[in-house]
């Protein structure tokens, strides 16, 4: 006799396999594993983090806290290859310093120090390199926050894309400032701080691997200002934020929902999106759900706080086009479905694979 599986039972199961602790099973990387997408989380998760075997890296969250004496402190790294190191609306230099500050905001911490290491290619002219330094030291200026300390290493031609740069912050979080996964409730509003998917079409623009002209511009910003105005006006009303880079909206949404055991549903009509971006998606056959930003975030906000959340963002210059894009439920726990046009529901999944590779 023939067992009929209910659909309910089909999505416990790939419930299941979704929440089985991560194992690199792969034999060598691939350029899906630096996607941000599955891809990733195995890499991280299931070799990185077991063999550092510190518990605090667990979390996976944009910047570490350490409490220093009467102080807590948020500290992050990251690293920029993104290739060209020039695009339109910025370039690496900016990436490098806005990219860290930004992992730092929106762990609430204020910013105020980085360092920068940058790897070189041996034949890189001078010329370039000034030029990035320069977008570092503007970059830097603009969100008042000092590049400190740093180091230069040169490998051989052909050895690296002409450079890359890693960057290393720290910030001070205030005593009450409390963001985290795990403070989002069913009932909180999910707003993001303007159009998606900028820096990553632009990118590709740049690259000149689509056949169309488009004028798309990366997004690359710090966000202090905007999470600044944020907590000033909602304090503990905002649970969390994080900053939609390598994945999208849509990986940020599904690792808040996993490790919050909530579910989050988006109206899709209400997420800001550019034409040229969206035209792009279509070509390229890629949800603009899944394209890295570079100067947008996601926040999940007290439903009685929402609009002054939302009114904060609009406030500055890197929100005027916020919007408050969905809602946190109880169920289905773990994953992220977005209402349709036409009425209907769709699974929003993490992103698998590499479909835009080296973009930060």
């Amino acid at each position: 006799m023939t067992r009929q599986i209910t659909e309910d039972q089909v999505g416990e199961r790939i419930e299941a396999i979704r929440r089985r602790p991560q194992r690199f099973r792969d034999e060598r990387v691939t350029m899906a594993h630096g996607a941000g997408g599955k891809a990733s989380r195995a890499l991280v998760e299931g070799l990185i983090v077991p063999l550092l075997d510190n518990p605090a890296l667990a979390a996976l969250s944009d910047a570490a806290s350490i409490d220093v004496g009467q102080e807590r402190l948020a500290f992050t790294t990251d690293a920029f290859v993104v290739r060209p190191i020039s695009f339109p609306g910025g370039s690496i230099g900016e990436l490098a310093v806005n990219g860290t500050i930004n992992d730092l905001a929106v762990s609430g911490a204020r910013p105020v120090a980085l360092s920068a290491a940058l790897i070189l290619e041996e034949g890189l002219s001078a010329e370039v390199l000034s030029a990035q330094v320069e977008a570092m030291a503007r970059a830097a200026r603009t969100a008042g926050v000092p590049v400190v300390a740093g180091d230069t290493k040169v490998v051989e031609r052909g050895k690296c894309d002409q450079m890359y740069i890693v960057t290393t912050g720290v910030g001070v979080v205030a005593p009450e400032t409390q963001l985290a996964a795990d403070r989002v409730r069913a009932g909180d509003k999910v707003l993001v701080s303007g159009t998606i998917g900028d820096h990553g079409v632009a990118i590709m623009l740049a690259r000149g691997e689509l056949d169309i002209e488009a004028d798309v511009h990366s997004d690359t910003r710090s966000l202090w200002d905007l999470v600044r105005e944020v907590l000033a006006r909602c304090g503990t009303g905002v649970h969390c934020m994080r900053d939609a880079t390598r994945g999208g909206v849509a990986t940020v949404l599904n690792e808040i929902a996993m490790a919050a055991e909530v579910g989050v549903v988006i109206a899709e009509e209400r997420v800001p999106l550019r034409p040229e971006v969206m035209g792009a998606g279509e070509i390229l056959g890629i949800d603009p759900l899944y394209v890295a930003n570079e100067g947008k975030l996601v926040a999940f906000v007290a439903p009685e706080h929402a609009d002054a959340a939302l009114a904060a963002m609009r406030a500055t210059p890197a929100g005027e086009q916020a919007a408050i894009i969905g809602e946190v439920r109880d169920e289905p726990p773990g994953r992220v479905l977005g209402r349709t046009g036409f009425g209907g529901h769709r699974m929003i999944d993490m992103l698998v694979g590499d479909p835009l590779p080296r973009i930060c």
